[in-house]
């Protein structure tokens, strides 16, 4: 089952290196509510990927007016949305840091959401979009204090990552759904149930 995840936390906790993990087992399309922010930034002033304190500001600014203008961010993730369920794609990360904007896409594009924290990494609060990042109750929440290993050793034994390969199989074949951290037998699945469990023998 398709899944759009709304991905959250502060600079630097490990969000892109747990989209990267999950790569590893399913299709994934990865992006985020600032790539036309971003595109606009190099036009207009010059922006050349930094990740300063000062580019952050910026970025958060122009985004602000850009959902101000049209909500042109949203328009865009939308878009995105419906390219993702005509894809073959099985998760859609998306990361937002608004809370207005988690819950937009959380309510019209029925996603999910999910904060990644770091208590080693400090918090940015030089930019409203950065600072309120906890203020959000999110569905899921990951704690990512420890090791590079020890955060990709928290995924490498999950039975979703160990099975990924049979799951794969039975989700194309639509004998089961997934649902982040959870599989549930579709309707067809439980007309074959022996079928799906002589995957995991």
């Amino acid at each position: 089952m398709k899944e759009i995840v709304v991905i959250n936390g502060s600079g630097g906790v490990g969000k892109d290196t747990f989209v990267q993990f999950c790569g590893e087992y399913t299709s994934i399309m990865n992006i985020s509510s600032v790539d036309k922010v971003k595109e606009a930034a190099k036009v207009l002033a010059g922006w050349n990927g930094e990740k300063d304190e000062k580019s952050r500001k910026f970025l958060s600014d122009l985004k602000e007016l850009g959902i101000e203008y049209n909500d042109a961010p949203f328009k865009y993730i939308s878009n995105m949305a419906e390219e993702f369920k005509n894809s073959d794609k099985q998760i859609m990360f998306v990361h937002i840091r608004e809370c207005e904007e988690i819950e937009k896409c959380k309510q019209c594009l029925n996603a999910k959401t999910l904060l990644i924290t770091n208590k080693n990494v400090a918090a940015i609060n030089t930019n409203v979009s950065d600072r309120d990042v906890n203020k959000y109750e999110y569905d899921y929440h990951i704690n990512n204090d420890g090791t590079l290993e020890e955060f990709k050793n928290k995924f490498v034994g999950n039975p979703l990552y160990i099975y990924r390969n049979e799951l794969e199989k039975l989700v194309k074949e639509q004998l089961i759904e997934i649902e982040l951290d959870r599989v549930k037998l579709t309707e067809k699945g439980l007309d074959f149930a022996n079928i799906v469990w002589e995957e995991f023998i």
